[in-house]
């Protein structure tokens, strides 16, 4: 069955379906039939909506709009820690870059450099660093979170595939994250570089940024963007929103070596909130 299902990920149209469900996920009108399907979202997947700014889901205007909802005040306290954690959802992987290479899943890895689009001189500063991958399923909080004080230095849009990127494909898909369509934003903080990618999936109908708005999907070729230069520079506290997916999908942290340590709690399957503490600069 796990090679059927992904099978039919790579036989089908992608981009023309995740941006069809796109499409779909704006639709106002008829509101009964909008109200319908976010109500069967919430119950399908158990979503906590007495946690949302928002809970009654027919005041939503439409499906992105519940999706991307915003939370109450005081939901996700931030801790007292160095780095707190940019996303809830659960702990896909973590641990040490080896080698220029981050572990997928089990027997699978895939480089620095081809996660960053192929930039080999900015993977070079996360050589022998750390890095945390965070899935963010369907129920979850789906705006992501700053770990780090920092200020965006430049910005990448990669244009790629769009494999689901749940345990299944995780586990089967060579270089998964590597190869999907993803948004890679390099920050300075005070203990150096920090890279955080946004990655794409099927069905996820966009990405946005606090800065620029919906970045993907904008064209089919690489983009890098300068963020150091005027006319603004874009500076973000730590436990501020970056950024936020229209439909689910994973948040990779990448940090240089030797500068930080990740609580020791942290393992493969473990789920996160967004402001707890992950981990303390060295």
């Amino acid at each position: 069955m796990e090679k059927l299902f992904i099978l039919f990920q790579a036989l089908a149209p992608q981009h023309l379906l995740s941006r069809f469900t796109g499409a779909l996920a704006e639709w106002r009108h008829p509101a009964w039939l909008k109200d319908f399907v976010i109500h069967r979202f919430i119950r399908a997947f158990d979503v906590d909506m007495s946690e949302a700014q928002e809970p009654e889901y027919r005041r939503y205007s439409c499906f992105n709009e519940f999706f991307t909802r915003p939370l109450r005040e005081g939901v996700r306290p931030l801790a007292s820690a160095d780095l707190v954690c940019p996303a809830d959802g659960a702990v896909s992987q973590i641990g040490d870059i080896v080698e220029g290479r981050l572990l997928q899943a089990k027997g699978r890895d895939y480089t620095v450099t081809d996660l960053l689009g192929g930039d080999s001189s900015r993977g070079a500063a996360f050589r022998g660093g750390r890095f945390a991958t965070i899935y963010l399923s369907p129920r979850d909080y789906h705006r992501v979170h700053m770990p780090v004080a920092g200020q965006l230095t430049a910005s990448c849009y990669v244009p790629g595939q769009l494999f689901s990127v749940n345990g299944v494909t995780a586990d089967n898909v060579e270089r998964l994250f590597a190869r999907n369509e993803r948004l890679v934003c390099y920050f300075d903080t005070d203990f150096g570089p920090m890279a955080m990618v946004l990655v794409g999936a099927m069905v996820v109908a966009g990405i946005e940024t606090v800065w620029s708005g919906r970045v993907a999907p904008p064209q089919r070729r690489r983009q890098l963007v300068d963020h150091v230069n005027p006319p603004a520079a874009v500076s973000l506290a730590k436990g501020e929103e970056m950024g936020r997916f229209y439909l689910g999908s994973t948040v990779i942290l990448l940090f240089p070596e030797g500068v930080m340590e990740f609580d020791e709690r942290y393992a493969p399957g473990v789920m996160t909130r967004v402001g707890e503490s992950l981990g303390a600069v060295v």
